[in-house]
């Protein structure tokens, strides 16, 4: 049933259902209009336009007085349906539908909301009066304007009237109009839904096609007001009884649909927590409205003023609100209460039961339709608790404003249990400020946040997300591809029962459907005890909840309340940046990355500035919360380049790098130190005092005992990440010495003459190479194996390492052989090439060559880019060239040259001209099978093609290339020195876990750690610079000051955001709106007061007539002279 758009055959074949399932009605009996002289049916209809059917049965008519729809009217397939464009107005498409008076409210609803894709409504406003050609009052205009459709808009309603061009239907699409023209893209749309008569709409034939109109061509009157349709509504439903020309049709219908409305669920996939409210507003009407105001069941507004049947009921409530009680002109008579009279005379009236029970409240212009609206709702509920009703109603709209004036002013004592069923509906539907309003008037969110509601959270996620999709994808991989999971299973039940659940049972069963309603029951058997349990780390996990949905301003609010600050923005950014990746919508991309960049520096800038060991403390320390991890090691995972780039970090890294030693010490002292190592026990190189880096990673009272100064110097000096570089660096040299050397001078023979002794020495050395990378691989006990092994593989520079050493262990064992001696000793060769490349990841640790090396790393991308357009070149005018030169060529590898090694090097200047552009004598002999004789007649075209090549290799090609370099090279060298700072750390990190020795030497230090690590089971004590373990004392008291930090950033924050020009204007508005309602109030007093001074003034002439006519009469004599005035 879903529309999916484009071409009119599409959409017909979409909505090819309808003539089925929804009809019209045709009058099938001519009942007589008595005072039509037999031309008219009581239906409306002329006679000549009933069928023959209709009039042949003569006796039936004639006993017949009264025309009913029910009983002379007949069903046949409707043939009104689909989108109809105004001429002459608007370009926009409207749905129609015309159906039968009774239809199914049901199935007109979901054809409303799945195949015209309405947007489910929070509130339904039903404007009744006011039809026909009667003049609407200006203040009446301007309260459906600026009260009625402003409120309904900051609601997200839907506007029901009979969307003709007439009297209020005209005002109210017009007022939509505006407010739709005037609204941002985020905010509520009102949906204008016009409810009317088939028979009493103009044109209405040119909507008629069986088959549908996609569109149909509507002429609309501008001229005068119309019963035509009005082109600012966007969905009509034009109601059939049979009738043509009678006002009132539909009235049963639309009552019908408010009624079945009322009864469905507000929010995303009805997981609101009320029904969706209807409201009924009277503006003025006819006498005929009361009988529909009686039989709606739905609360009523009515407008007091408005005239007709509104004033009437309006006069009608003040009595029955009126409490005086008269009495009768006999003394001997009762008392006869007014509320009595009024409801005496009203059930005079009125058939039914009496009205007043309906009307739910009045409104003048001057009040606010916002608060008009959410009280009038709330008295008409039948709640126990009405505050929870209005509540209720403030968060279906979204009115926090309303909320915090009216709700939580102070005067209401709200219990945590009346608020969770509301902050379960804000949560789902992503209305933060109402989560941030709970919280700051004392809900607790760790009562709140069981297991089972969190579980509950994911099971809203929406079809088609990419969490959905990626909860469907983790699911299939726990079931096993055993198990079909159907659309309508909800992904968070479905991960929450693997979590869960029985899953051996699940795999030993058959393949099945598995819906969300045998989740629960079926694969959890019964409710799971985990569910009443509490979430350890509620702010935390609500957070993921957020970030997940990519809902910035929930996960913002969530980050604000988990204590951990800097390691939850860093885990956001994280999760942010790894959804980005998967996210096929560029748009939903974008949001993503400028989420996760927010998160990725908030707090620790201010930290830093506020205690540099506290902050250092806070990006080692291990966090029990987020898995054990820390800061660092979450930065690196979320690519928190700007993180690493901050001065706080690279001085923590700095510290690490240098150790014990003074940071300014100069490189050829430690070079120095390495051959005299007897200077480190003077003051040649400066040393902090005994214990200061310790201290500043460590617990104070897991202090090792002090050790005596030649064994503590000696490590001061060999335990230091940097004296770990310079050593594995001064012996790579070495290495590359050593290995050109055996390739050049001292490369043997194959066995048994081969190899020598120094080529024996080196295949020692590429060993205990090899053996450090294992022990990289598998003996770092940050991580696991398999973690760790993820991560190795996917460093470019890893890779290099592993392709060296395999090529090295494919070269020795070939050259062994004599038939693969030649073999061997080329891979050897290309191998050192490998091993000499690995030196620019040394130097990538150097503040000056560092940031040049990832500029190449990113130039080699554009060169790639550049030889593909290059190939291509290469491969057309090299095939063209020898296919003109040489008609026949049998030597394949001197064609594959010719083809492609002659175009590229001519590209560089090589001299190829006399070959490619030879004059005739230069090949009148050609040898016979040495080399092919070339073509003469078509050499103009050779040269031709030549200067074509030339031209687009040479400066096409070539300029592009630099255009490519000058591109990259200004992008990335602003950004480069962040680069190279993310980067140190993975440096700092391996030669930080690097033994002391340098390969080969390095194999004692293996034997050492062999024996230590894994016989001796001795922990390692470097790995505490990195993940520092605090007390529960310690920790409670580093989050205390980072949260007090955080604080300090949020207040900082929130000054800038109100001293800025859009708040102010906010602020200027509010003030305004107050100035407005205060003028209003003082115009309501002085309206009063005007009235009170005419009674005053009436009532002194009748006292004043009094005292004359006393003052005259014989009869009475005053005591005293009247008072002087």
């Amino acid at each position: 049933m879903n529309d999916l758009g484009g071409t009119d055959k599409g959409k017909y074949k979409d909505q090819g259902w309808i003539p089925k399932t929804i009809k019209k009605r045709v009058c099938s009996t001519f009942v007589e209009d008595s005072f039509s002289n037999g031309r008219l049916c009581q239906c409306g209809n002329r006679r000549v336009d009933h069928s023959s059917v209709a009039l042949g049965d003569c006796f039936s008519t004639a006993i017949v007085n009264h025309w009913d729809s029910a009983q002379h009217s007949s069903e046949y397939p409707t043939d009104a349906f689909g989108e109809v464009q105004f001429t002459g107005t608007s370009k926009r498409h409207s749905h129609f539908l015309r159906l039968s008076w009774d239809t199914s409210p049901s199935m007109v609803y979901n054809v409303m909301i799945i195949h015209w894709r309405l947007p489910p409504p929070n509130l339904v406003v039903s404007v009744v009066g006011g039809d026909g050609r009667s003049k609407v009052k200006t203040w009446v205009r301007e309260v459906i304007r600026q009260g009625l459709v402003k409120a309904s808009q900051r609601a997200g309603a839907w506007i029901l009237t009979t969307g003709l061009r007439e009297g209020l239907s005209r005002c109210v699409g017009a007022a939509v109009r505006d407010h739709a023209a005037a609204a941002s893209s985020d905010s509520n749309k009102v949906v204008a839904l016009g409810i009317a008569s088939w028979g009493l709409v103009h044109n209405r034939e040119q909507l008629v096609n069986p088959k549908g109109s996609f569109p149909a061509k509507y002429y609309v009157q501008t001229s005068q007001d119309s019963c035509c349709l009005d082109n600012n509504y966007q969905a009509f439903l034009l109601v059939d009884d049979g009738t043509l020309g009678r006002r009132g049709g539909e009235m049963a219908f639309r009552a019908k649909l408010e009624d079945f409305i009322s009864h469905q669920r507000t929010g995303i996939l009805g997981s609101g927590s009320i029904d969706i409210p209807v409201l009924c507003v009277l503006i003025s009407g006819e006498a005929r409205v009361m009988d529909f105001c009686l039989k709606n069941s739905m609360p009523w507004l009515v407008l007091a003023g408005s005239g007709g049947t509104a004033d009437f009921l309006s006069d009608l409530l003040d009595n029955l609100s009126s409490t005086q009680t008269f009495q009768s002109d006999s003394e001997a008579g009762p008392s006869v209460n007014m509320k009595e009279k009024v409801a005496e005379q009203a059930k005079r009236y009125f058939f039914t039961e009496l009205v007043t029970d309906k009307l739910v409240d009045q409104v003048s212009a001057g009040e606010y339709f916002d608060t008009v609206l959410l009280k009038a709702l709330q008295r008409a509920s039948d709640d126990a608790s009405p505050y929870n009703e209005e509540l209720k109603l403030a968060v279906t709209w979204n009115r926090v404003d309303i909320a915090k004036s009216e709700l939580f002013n102070g005067d209401i004592q709200w219990k945590h249990e009346d608020l969770e069923e509301s902050m379960t509906d804000v949560l789902i539907n992503d209305k933060p400020q109402f989560v941030r309003l709970f919280t700051e008037n004392g809900f607790n969110i760790h009562d709140y946040l069981s297991y089972g509601r969190l579980e509950e959270l994911y099971c809203s996620v929406a079809e088609g997300t990419l969490l959905y999709q990626l909860l469907q994808r983790y699911l299939v991989l726990r079931l096993g591809p055993t198990t079909s999971i159907s659309r309508s299973a909800s992904a968070a039940n479905l991960q929450e029962s693997l979590t869960k659940g029985n899953t051996e049972k699940l795999l030993g069963e058959p393949i099945r459907q598995i819906t969300l309603f045998e989740c629960p029951n079926k694969i959890l058997h019964g409710e799971p005890e985990y569910r009443k349990g509490r979430c350890q780390s509620s702010w935390a996990s609500l957070f993921i909840w957020a970030v997940l949905q990519n809902r910035s301003e929930m996960a913002a609010f969530f980050w604000e309340m988990q204590s951990e600050s800097v390691l939850t923005a860093l885990s956001g950014c994280k999760m942010l940046r790894e959804l980005s990746r998967l996210e096929s919508e560029n748009e939903t991309k974008l949001s993503m990355k400028e989420l996760a960049q927010t998160f990725e520096m908030h707090v620790f800038s201010s930290c830093y500035r506020s205690d540099e060991s506290r902050s250092f403390d806070l990006l080692i320390r291990k966090s029990s919360v987020w898995g054990g991890t820390t800061c660092l090691q979450m930065g690196m995972g979320a690519d928190a380049r700007l993180f690493f780039g901050h001065d706080g970090v690279q001085a923590l890294l700095s510290q690490i790098w240098w150790g014990d030693m003074d940071r300014n010490t100069e490189v050829w002292k430690l070079l120095l130190t390495f051959f005299c190592p007897f200077l480190c026990y003077t003051n040649f190189i400066t040393f902090s005092h005994y214990g200061t880096t310790v201290k500043s990673f460590s617990d104070l009272k897991n202090l090792p005992p002090p050790r005596p100064f030649i064994v503590s110097r000696w490590r001061q000096l060999w335990f230091a990440p940097v004296t770990s570089f310079l050593g594995n660096v001064l012996m790579y040299f070495l290495f590359l010495v050593f290995y050109a050397f055996v390739l050049l001078i001292d490369f043997k023979p194959p066995l048994p003459t081969g190899p020598s002794i120094s080529e024996c020495l080196l295949y020692f050395w590429v060993f205990t190479i090899m053996c450090e990378e294992i022990r990289r691989i598998f003996f770092l006990e940050s991580r696991t194996h398999l973690q760790y092994l993820r991560g190795y593989i996917q460093d470019v520079w890893n890779k290099c390492y592993v392709i060296a050493i395999t090529l090295f262990i494919a070269g020795s064992i070939c050259r062994m052989f004599e038939q693969s001696y030649d073999a061997g000793h080329d891979i050897l060769c290309v191998d050192y090439m490998v091993f000499t490349l690995r030196l620019i990841h040394m130097f990538a640790v150097h503040k000056q060559l560092g940031p040049k090396i990832i500029i190449i790393g990113k130039m080699m991308k554009d060169a790639f880019l550049f030889l593909f357009f290059l190939g291509v070149w290469i491969m057309a005018y090299g095939v063209a060239s020898q296919a003109l030169i040489y008609s026949y060529d049998p030597n394949l590898s001197r064609i594959l040259r010719r083809v492609f090694y002659r175009p590229y090097l001519l590209m560089f200047g090589e001299d190829f001209v006399k070959e490619i552009d030879g004059r005739r004598d230069s090949f009148a002999t050609c040898i016979e099978g040495a080399e092919p004789c070339r073509l003469l007649y078509n050499n103009w075209l050779v040269v031709i093609l030549l200067a074509i090549y030339l031209l687009v290799t040479n400066i096409l090609l070539i300029n592009l290339l630099i255009a490519m370099f000058s591109h990259t090279f200004s992008k990335v060298h602003g950004n480069s020195d962040i680069y190279w700072k993310f980067q140190r750390y993975n440096l700092v990190v391996q030669y930080h876990s690097r033994p002391s020795l340098a390969p080969p030497f390095i194999i004692l230090s293996h034997i050492n750690l062999f024996i230590r690590r894994i016989i001796r089971k001795v922990p390692s004590v470097k790995i505490k610079h990195f993940v520092l373990q605090l007390s529960q004392k310690a920790s409670n008291r580093l989050l205390t000051w980072e949260t007090i930090q955080k604080e300090d950033v949020l207040t900082a924050q929130n000054k800038i955001q109100k001293s800025s020009d859009s708040e102010r204007l906010k602020q200027i508005s509010a003030k305004l709106d107050g100035v407005v309602k205060y003028l209003s109030e003082i115009r309501d007093i002085d309206h009063r007061l005007r009235a009170l001074e005419n009674e005053m003034k009436y009532c002194s002439n009748a006292h004043r007539w009094t005292v004359e006519t006393l003052a005259q009469s014989s009869t009475f004599k005053p005591p005293r002279p009247p008072p002087l005035s």
